[in-house]
């Protein structure tokens, strides 16, 4: 029986997005901000902001009191965020999500976004009781693919790819 490894990403803590988290989430986004701009679309400048990210967080958590998302955040072991991860769309199509997520740079390699994915495979699964998860990833963004070929995701046909210059995967559940 192989013996078990310690992995950093085990002090990790994976939970729902609260109002509380606009300042630890304005700096994230703004650490990260051009390391998330190189995979994916860039935000609004005013986003960046406390009032943006505010605004941001109360949309987010406006949309999960209806049942179309359903937001969350990874913090380590000292509380800072390094992470995030979204159901998005959740029923539209109905029982499907997409997913989404993102981690900070200086978190990357370490198993985080295969994690944050589990989770929310876990979430659409239980709690949504959703059968598919839909992602979308740029050509350029290999890690993200991998990571979606590492959960069960498959890429779909070309002609089922609405969203031009990205991929997109597909999971059954």
């Amino acid at each position: 029986m192989p013996t078990p490894m310690h992995h950093p990403e085990q002090r990790l803590r994976i939970r729902e997005l609260t109002d509380a988290d606009a300042e630890a989430l304005l700096a994230f986004e703004i650490e990260n901000r051009e390391w998330f701009e190189s995979h994916i679309e860039a935000r609004e400048p005013g986003f960046y902001s406390p009032q943006g990210v505010s605004d941001h967080i109360q949309d987010y958590l406006s949309r999960f009191s209806t049942g179309t998302w359903h937001p969350f955040v990874i913090e380590d072991a000292s509380t800072r965020i390094v992470g995030r991860a979204n159901l998005k769309n959740i029923h539209t199509p109905p029982n499907a999500a997409e997913v989404g997520y993102r981690i900070a740079r200086d978190a990357g390699g370490q198993g985080l976004a295969t994690r944050a994915l589990n989770h929310l495979i876990e979430q659409a699964r239980e709690r949504w009781e959703l059968t598919q998860l839909i992602a979308y990833v740029y050509q350029e963004n290999v890690g993200s693919a991998k990571v979606l070929d590492r959960c069960g995701f498959t890429l779909a046909a070309e002609n089922e790819n609405p969203t031009g210059s990205a991929r997109r995967f597909v999971r059954s559940l």
